[in-house]
C-alpha cells in the first residue's frame, strides 16, 4: 500500500536535527542546578547559617549565567569567523580554479560512493544550480544546522542556567536550615533526574542510561564541595 504522507513527516521523525539546540539547553540548566547546588552545599557544610548559604548561591547563580553567556558567545562567535573565513576562501578558489573545485567535489561523492562517471555529473550540476553552497555544505562541512547565531546563544545558554540554578536557591530559601546540605543534594538529584530523563524523551536516547550518567556525576560533583566545606568547616 502506497503511503501519501509528505516527506517532511518522514524528517521529522529524526531527532539530530534537534541536537544543538537541546545541548545548548540540556548543558546550560544542568550546570545551573548542579553549580549552585554545590556552592550552597559547600558553604551549608562548613556550619555557615541560611544568610551566606543563600547569598553564595545567589552569587554562583548570578555569575555562573554571565559565565555561561560569555563563554557561548566567545565560543560561537570564533566559529562563525572561522566559517566565513573559509566561505570567502572557498569563493576565490572558485573564482581562480573552477575546474580543479569541480573536480574536487566530484572526488567527494565518489568518496561516498557513487561512479566517477555518476560523481562528476552530480558535481556538474550541483555546481550549475549553486556552486558554493555545494563546496560548502560537502567539501567544508558547514550546513545550515550547524551555524548558530552568537547572541541567540549567549542568551540561550544563559537563562538555561538561570532556570536551572533558580531551583537550589528556592531550596536554600524555604527548606529548613538544619542538614540544609543534605536537602540541596536531594532536590538537585531530583531535578537532574527529571531533566535528564526529559532530555533523554526528546532527543529519543536511553532513558536510564541518561539518569544514572547524571545522578552519578551530579552526586560526585556535590559530594566533593560538601567535604570542601566539612574540610574547612567555621561557624559563620
Amino acid at each position: 500500500m502506497e503511503s501519501h504522507e509528505p516527506l517532511e513527516s518522514y524528517l521529522d521523525n529524526h531527532y539530530i536535527h534537534r541536537s544543538n539546540w537541546l545541548r545548548a539547553a540540556v548543558l546550560g540548566a544542568n550546570d545551573g542546578i548542579l553549580s549552585t547546588a554545590s556552592i550552597a552545599i559547600g558553604v551549608a557544610s562548613s556550619g555557615a547559617h541560611r544568610e551566606p548559604i543563600i547569598l553564595a548561591a545567589v552569587a554562583g547563580l548570578v555569575a555562573g549565567a554571565l559565565s555561561m553567556a560569555a563563554g557561548e558567545y566567545v565560543s560561537v562567535s570564533s566559529q562563525t569567523d572561522i566559517e566565513k573565513s573559509d566561505i570567502e576562501r572557498e569563493k576565490k578558489e572558485l573564482e581562480e580554479m573552477p575546474e580543479v573545485e569541480l573536480q574536487l567535489l566530484a572526488a567527494i561523492y565518489e568518496k561516498r560512493g557513487l561512479k566517477k562517471e555518476t560523481a562528476l555529473l552530480v558535481a556538474q550540476e550541483l555546481t550549475e544550480h549553486d556552486a558554493l553552497g555545494a563546496h560548502v555544505r560537502d567539501e567544508l562541512g558547514i550546513t545550515e544546522m550547524s551555524q548558530a547565531n552568537p547572541i541567540q546563544a549567549a542568551l540561550a545558554s544563559g537563562a538555561a542556567f538561570s532556570a536551572g540554578g533558580f531551583l537550589p536557591v528556592l531550596v536554600t530559601l524555604f527548606l529548613p536550615e538544619h542538614h540544609l546540605e543534605y536537602y540541596l543534594y536531594a532536590s538537585a538529584i531530583f531535578f537532574l533526574v527529571i531533566l535528564g530523563a526529559m532530555a533523554a524523551k526528546t532527543g529519543g536516547s536511553d532513558v536510564t542510561k541518561a539518569v544514572l550518567r547524571i545522578t552519578f556525576w551530579g552526586t560526585i560533583a556535590m559530594g566533593m564541595t560538601a567535604l570542601v566545606g566539612y574540610f574547612f568547616g567555621v561557624n559563620v
